[in-house]
Order: structure tokens, then sequence, then C-alpha cells
């Protein structure tokens, strides 16, 4: 037990010097002055705290005293002991408005980075990750940051303060009895309340696991509503969501009633301290060596000791537990970057927009080859195709190109430069998709076109997002709509039909301007009318563009200058429509097949 201890302090301390630097963050003189103003109040607060019991039991005395007492003296220290409340509200409150950015601004910092990081990270870890669960980690994290925060800078350094001072005002006036007794008061209360905190820290930490998992199957199903409606599956999806949430809630109960131990347990030794030294000081008093003020001054003391200690259960959990949460978003943080730009990379370059695969060989996991030895080339200015039956490797070959991953042998060259030796940014930038699934953000068409735009040139003028909608063939359809393009689309456009999508893809790729675009099955999940529709628009983009287009329909890229088609990873045939025809192999099996199922289909109609 007590290696998992020190385990879990070191990894406590570790988190915390890594928050640190968000905290003091070098340069910014303006936050650092924020930080020592408001310790110069938690001060100040302070000071008045500990002259207050004097104020109240010396009142207290003076209107005790034999004979007539002293009216404006006991006034005097009554008001004095009232403003000194009030001065305590004022600088606790100066103390937070001056120290609110400092807060803030660390969290926007750590934010900040984390959401670059999660877009660093590959594409193999978000096929992977559940959505909920990594959005309930950076919210948690970056909530426990701001309380953490408070209670480390604003309670706990402060009562250590006001501990060391009022033993010194006990020993000097009561002697060292109290003092002793109110240090083993402490630290029984500290210990105890230390080893139950732990505990209900492990129960905390399984109720935030299973919330998390209740989070991701919620948003999993709602991101899956038509799969839902499709299979009649509700009261499925409510059961398993039922499941996890039912566990939450037990795991809820338990942390919920270790609270209430945790608190019995707490007030018990605390009152006990109370009574204890309120009896001693009567006792003093019977023998005439107090006064009726010192009672007042012990019982002062001790409440205001006893009031953040009294919260240190609460504290300590959510100090630990902050520094739980904080942990999980740094090891989201940590996870490893799976493609990394080469030191002192430098961009990408394009004079002729050649693509050539050089012996690639690739694979998603290393017991499962993808890809094996492909080569080929697609020439400046050139519409090259790939074809394939399903599992052939074509799609892996775009997220090659777009530097998703790596391969593990061979290269890929645009314009004879190693795109492994380039900034991923700048191939990214020289690349347009058209893809089979267009998914489009939840925001309006105008926002999705403009989205083509490249970052950090200015905002593209509405002439240019207007032309771009023209030649993608949507400009009719936009200016028919009540809002024009300011008409929302919905959740990944589900507002639009699949046309539709296909065709504000289109747009956007054509306000990016790139010189090579990859078509990866972009008509596959349209009907026929549509489908020629959107392959005329397709045919008007690719010119003078180096075009890879990625089909299953043959009959889209019948017109390629160069069909290469695959199988297993390989090349296995290459040439134009009617060469592949003429040689009567793979590619003149599956064009055969799939004319018969065209010609099938309205015989089956008739």
């Amino acid at each position: 037990m007590g290696n998992n201890t020190a385990t879990g302090e070191s990894a406590d301390w570790a988190t915390m010097r890594r928050f640190l630097p968000y905290l003091w963050p070098k340069g910014r003189r303006e936050l650092k002055r924020r930080i020592a103003g408001a310790a110069f109040f938690v001060l100040l607060a302070k000071v008045v705290v500990l002259t207050l019991p004097f104020a109240y039991a010396r009142a207290v005395d003076t209107m005790g005293a034999d004979g007539d007492p002293a009216l404006t003296v006991a006034l005097a220290l009554v008001i004095a002991y009232a403003a000194g409340r009030f001065g305590t509200v004022l600088f606790d409150q100066l103390r937070n408005i001056t120290f609110n950015r400092v807060g803030q601004d660390a969290v926007l910092g750590l934010t900040e980075d984390v959401f670059a990081r999660l877009h660093r990270l590959s594409l193999r870890f978000h096929l992977s990750r559940r959505t909920g669960e990594i959005t309930r980690v950076i919210e948690r994290g970056t909530k426990s940051i701001s309380s953490m925060l408070y209670f480390l800078l604003f309670n706990i350094a402060p009562t250590a303060i006001e501990l060391v001072v009022v033993s010194v005002i006990f020993w000097t006036i009561f002697g060292w009895e109290l003092v002793a007794a109110t240090a083993v008061t402490v630290v029984s209360f500290i210990w105890i309340t230390q080893a139950i905190t732990e505990w209900r820290v492990k129960l905390r930490k399984e109720m935030n696991d299973l919330d998390g998992q209740a989070m991701a199957r919620a948003v999993d199903s709602l991101l899956n509503y038509e799969t839902v409606k499709y299979f009649g599956a509700e009261e499925r999806e409510r059961t398993r969501y039922k499941t996890t949430a039912k566990a939450y809630s037990e795991a809820a109960i338990k942390t919920e009633n270790s609270l209430g131990l945790l608190n019995i347990v707490q007030a018990s030794i605390l009152n006990l301290m109370m009574g204890g030294a309120m009896a001693w000081t009567v006792w003093g008093w019977s023998q005439g060596r107090l006064t009726p003020g010192d009672l007042v001054l012990v019982n002062t003391y001790l409440m205001q000791l006893f009031r953040p200690l009294d919260m240190l259960g609460w504290v300590y959990r959510t100090i630990r537990q902050g520094l739980i949460d904080m942990a999980d978003m740094f090891r989201l943080m940590d996870t490893s970057v799976e493609v990394e730009d080469a030191p002192g990379a430098p961009a990408l370059v394009i004079r002729r927009p050649t693509v050539t695969f050089d012996n690639v060989s690739f694979g998603y996991d290393k017991d499962r080859q993808i890809l094996h030895g492909l080569s080929f080339e697609a020439p400046a200015g050139a519409h090259i195709a790939l074809v394939g039956p399903s599992g052939a490797g074509k799609s892996t070959i775009g997220r090659l190109l777009f530097r998703f991953y790596d391969p593990w042998e061979g290269r890929i060259l645009i314009d004879g430069q190693d795109i492994r030796e380039v900034t991923q940014e700048s191939l990214r930038r020289a690349i347009g998709i058209v893809p089979q699934d267009s998914v489009l953000f939840n925001d309006t068409i105008g926002y999705n076109i403009e989205y083509g735009a490249p970052w950090g040139q200015g905002d593209p003028t509405p002439e240019a997002v207007r032309q771009a909608a023209a030649d993608a063939a949507i400009l009719p359809f936009i200016e028919s709509l009540p809002n024009k393009f300011d008409t929302e689309v919905g959740e990944r456009g589900l507002k639009l039909s699949g046309g539709e999508k296909q065709r504000v893809a289109i747009a956007r790729t054509l306000l990016k301007d790139p010189p090579i675009l990859l078509l990866d099955e972009a008509t596959s999940a349209l009907d026929s009318r549509t489908e020629q529709d959107i392959l005329a628009t397709l045919r008007n983009i690719s010119c003078n563009r180096t075009t890879i287009a990625i089909a299953h329909r043959l009959s889209t890229i019948a017109d390629a200058d160069l069909i290469n088609v695959m199988e297993a990873g390989r090349i296995v045939e290459q040439g134009s429509h009617n060469d592949l025809l003429r040689r009567d192999g793979l590619y003149a099996e599956m064009w055969s097949r799939q004319q018969n199922e065209d010609s099938a289909v309205p015989e089956a109609a008739e």
C-alpha cells in the first residue's frame, strides 16, 4: 500500500510540475503581477482574521470588568471587530478579482494545447476513439483546474499560515498544553481525512469511468440515429445505456454515502477538541488565571481554524480528483503522434504536379499487409484512375497521399519530393479531395464552402464563394433556398441530399484551388442521374489539374488517360479503357459484370 501511495504522490507532483508553466507563463509579466497581488490580498485578509479574536475577547472583558465598563472602548472594539469582518470579505473578493484572469488564462492555454494535440494525432487514433469519452476527459480536466487552483492557493496555504500563528498565540497566552492538543487534533484530523478520502477517490474514479462510458454510448447512439431507426433498435440502445447508467448510479450512491461517513468522523474529532479546549479554559477561569474574554478568544480561533479544516475532506478530494482529471488530460496529450514532420522540413514546392508511388508497401496492422510494392505515376495534368474489387487497397492510397500514415517501405513523391521530407501542412494544402462521404460541419452552406479557402490568407470574397458554388453547379439550388448561403446544413450535413453534399464538397475544393485532385469514389452513393451531373462537374474541375480518381463504378472513369487495375494491393493491369477491354482480363471481367447488373435493373423494373 505504501508503494502505491508513493507512486500516486509522485504522479501528483509530476502533474503539478507539468501544469505550473501554464500558471506561471514565461514572458507574461502582467499575469505574474496579478499572482503577486492576489498573494498580497491573501496575507492582508489573514492578518485581519488573526487580529479579530483579540478585539472580540477584549470587548467581552471590558463589558465584564468590575465597576463601570469603559463604554467607548467596548464600542470601539466591537466596531473594529465588525470592520475587520468586512475587511476579510473585501480582501477575499479583491483577491478573486485579481486572480480570476490568471486562472482563466491557465485554463485557456491548456485547453488550446489539448485541442491542437488532438488534431495532430493520427487517423488511427481518431478511428478508434470514443468521442463522448474524450469530451468528458477534456471537460473534467479543464473544470478541475480552477477549483484546484483556488483551494491550493487560497485554502490550504492560508490555513497552514494560520495554524502556525495560532499555535504561537496559544503558546504565549495559554501554554504548551493547548498547543499540543491542537496539534494532535489537526494531525489526527488530516490523517483520518486523507485515509477516508483516498478510499473515496477510488470510488470517484470508478464513478467517472462509468460516467464516461455512459456518455460515450449515448453520443455514439445519437450519432448513429438513422441506423438505430433502420433496425428498430431503440429498445436495444435504451437497454445498453441503462446498463451503464445504472452502474454509474450505484457508484454515485457509494460515493455520496462515503461522504456522509467522512463528515461524521470529522465532526467527532473537531467537536471533541472544541469541547475539551473550552472546558480547559473554563477551568483556568475558575482558578483566576484566565478571563471570560480568553474563552471567547479560544473559541473564536478554533472556529476560524476548524472552518477550513472542516472542508478539508472536500478540499483534499477536489484537489486529488483535479490531479487525476488533469493527469487523464495530460495522458491524452501524451498519446504518441504517429506521423510527424521531419526536423526542419521545408514546404512542398510544386512546379509540375506529378504524383509517384515508388514500390510502396503498407498495412494498418503488422499482421495484415494491404499494399505490396505498389508503383504507379500520375503525370502532371493527367487524369489517372485506380479501380479494383473491394479490399484491393484503393482508399488506402488516398490516406497515404494525404500522409495520414507513412508507408512501411517505398516512397511517395510529388514533383520529385518525398512527402515525408516536407511539412504536412504544405502537402495537404496542395491536394484537394472530393470524398465518397462528404461530411459537412453543422453550420451554414456558406461556411462549409468557405472552409476550402486557405487559412491565414484572409476570408474569401462573397464573389469567390459564389463562383465556386456556380462552378460546382449548386448555385441554383442555393439561390432557391430562403436563407441562401446562410442555410444551416445540420449535423454532418444531414439536411442536404447526397448530391447536394457532394456539390458543396466540390465547391469548397474549387475554392481551395489545389494543383492535385483526389476523387475518392465521389459518386458511389448517388443515383444515376445525379451521378452524371456530378461527373460532368468533376470533369470541368479536373481540367489543368493532376487528378487521381478512385472508383468502384468503372463507367465513371472510362475516359481516364490511364487506368490502374488493382487486386490484393498490387497493380495487375494498366492501360486505357479500350486497351483493358481488349486484354480480356480482370478489368474486362469487372466491366462485363457491371454492364450486366446495370441492364438487369430496367428489366427487373419492367
